[in-house]
Formats: C-alpha cells, structure tokens, sequence
C-alpha cells in the first residue's frame, strides 16, 4: 500500500500569511510615528527655567570635580573618568536648555585634603537630587535626559562611596 499525501493545507497559505503580516506591520508602523512638529508639546517657560536651572546645578558639579582635585591630587587622578562623564552631561544640558551659556560657578569652599571625596560625594549627590526633582516638571527627551543624568550621577555616587 502507498503512503497517503499529506492533506492540503487549510486556511491561510504562507504567503498570504506573510504579506497579512507585513500589511499589519505597516499599520502599526503607521499609527506609532510621532506627531507633526506643532502638534508636539512645547517647552512652557517655566519648563526652560527649571532646565537652565539645571544647567547651573551641573556646572557647579563640574566645578566641585575640579575643587576636589585640586585639595587631594590623588583623588584627581581616580575621579579623572567621573569629572570627564559630569562635563558631558553639562555639554547636554546646555544643549537641550534653550540659551544656556557657560557660566563661572564655585562649589563653594573648596575642601580640605582629607575630606575632599566625601564633600565630592555630597556634591554629587545633591545634583543627583537636584536633577530627579527637577525631572518631574519636564516631559518628554527632557525629562529623558534627565532621569538620565540623574542615574548617571547616583552611580558616581556610589562608586565614591
């Protein structure tokens, strides 16, 4: 006796289950694109306030990494990569805060040698807290950016610890 041939194949073949899929695809595409430029929100003035604020706040940070290294050398030399990562978030922010502009700020009074990683630390950590409430009043790549900043900067904070 013979083998009996597979039965056909019920229902949708592949191919019209590929292009069903590929259409569905193309609908979902479709429906998930981002809205035409005036119809995206737009950055309030309180909004662009509180993120030059936030400009200033990172600039002090920045400005505490070159303190502390300048009371402890050795210190410097270790928090080399952190101070470079704090420049970059500085370099963001200006860029997402509409007329931010170097500015010359001070930490503060600088350290004393032996208490230089534990007021940095303090230094971060208050940008840190600084940034996470000021999150709350963005929205969108702004509020992205920094919660970005925000982890980026607990982190430092830890690896100080």
């Amino acid at each position: 006796m013979s083998p009996l041939a597979p039965p056909a194949p019920r229902g949708f073949s592949r191919r019209t289950l590929l292009a069903a899929s590929a259409a569905g695809l193309t609908v979902l595409a479709v429906g998930c694109t981002s809205a035409p430029p005036e119809d995206r929100e737009r950055v309030t003035g309180r909004q662009a306030d509180e993120l030059l604020a936030q400009v200033g706040v990172q600039e002090t940070l920045v400005a505490a990494y070159t303190a502390a290294g300048a009371a402890d050398p050795g210190l410097a030399g270790e928090v080399a990569e952190l101070a470079a990562q704090a420049q970059e978030q500085l370099e963001r922010l200006r860029a997402a805060a509409p007329g931010a502009s170097p500015t010359a700020t001070s930490p503060g009074s600088p350290p004393a040698p032996g208490e230089a990683r534990s007021w940095l630390r303090a230094q971060v950590a208050a940008a840190a807290t600084s940034h996470a409430a000021a999150c709350v009043g963005q929205s969108g790549a702004r509020a992205a950016l920094l919660g970005s900043i925000t982890a980026g900067l607990r982190g430092q904070d830890g690896q100080l610890a």
